[in-house]
């Protein structure tokens, strides 16, 4: 499976926020891909949030347990 297109849209010490670029008829979502999003940003996120807006520009957060995917978080709440 190919993993979703994305953009980084905020970097910064609590969280990394990427969304969802698309063309969703060549690349899936990042919900719909959220282990290999998930391993390939890993090792960026020293602790860090890893928030994603998805494919309806909503906010929600993919959680990380030892640098694997481990959930989703809707709306990124705390």
């Amino acid at each position: 499976m190919r993993c979703a297109n994305y953009t980084i849209v905020a970097d910064n010490e609590k969280e990394l926020v990427i969304m969802d670029v698309g063309p969703w008829d060549q690349y899936p979502t990042i919900t719909n891909s959220a282990e290999e999003v998930v391993e390939q940003l890993a090792g960026r996120l020293n602790g860090r949030r890893l928030m994603y807006y998805d494919s309806d520009n909503h906010l929600n957060q993919l959680l990380v347990k030892d640098e694997r995917f481990a959930g989703f978080r809707p709306g990124g709440l705390s």
